[in-house]
């Protein structure tokens, strides 16, 4: 075999593997976001305008996320806004669009207090989005029923609905080391 023959063999065999790498490292990035984002990979990617453009949409994400000083609460702090949660629950029989109204209100609370911005809700949904992409499309409805209450249109059974959705994100922020800390239901 001529040296031009096997350098040619050597040099296809390089770009090859050279392909694969990429091929795998992309696929690798992609079982990742995946798997961190959840469901809001797929609504992101949706949204976007491609896979490409969503997949840096959630990177710089995750870049915003990591420059966040996201903490875990004290438990006088998971006490207390347990206790708070508590209150707008028994609030929701006299006065259900107020409960909601107050509902979010402690999410917000709770989200500032953990670390998270909360200067508008499409950034706070983006942030919350890198740690708890499972839990997002329950703050999305809650809130959507919040807005509809603020204008006195939402029904008993949104609001109740709405009630289910903020305790659903209400729980997970108050995870601590991997344990929720119960609520009433």
């Amino acid at each position: 075999m001529s040296t031009g023959t096997l350098l040619t063999i050597i040099i296809a065999v390089v770009v090859v593997l050279a392909v694969a790498a990429v091929a795998l490292a992309l696929m690798a990035r992609r079982r990742h976001l995946r798997e961190r984002f959840g469901p809001e990979y797929e609504r992101t990617l949706e949204s976007s305008g491609g896979r490409l453009a969503a997949e840096r949409e959630l990177r710089d994400r995750e870049k915003r996320h990591d420059a966040l000083d996201i903490k875990p609460l004290p438990p006088v702090s998971r006490d207390r806004y347990t206790r708070e949660w508590s209150n707008v629950q028994d609030e929701f029989m006299d006065r259900p669009q107020d409960a909601v109204h107050d509902a979010d209100q402690l999410v917000t609370s709770l989200m500032h207090d953990r670390g998270y911005p909360t200067e508008g809700f499409d950034q706070q949904t983006k942030d919350l989005s890198v740690e708890h992409g499972r839990t997002l499309e329950h703050y999305r409805a809650a809130h959507e029923v919040e807005a509809l209450s603020a204008h006195s249109r939402a029904t008993t059974e949104q609001l109740r609905g709405a009630m289910v959705h903020y305790r659903t994100l209400f729980n997970e922020l108050l995870t601590d080391g991997g344990q929720t800390q119960p609520t009433r239901s």
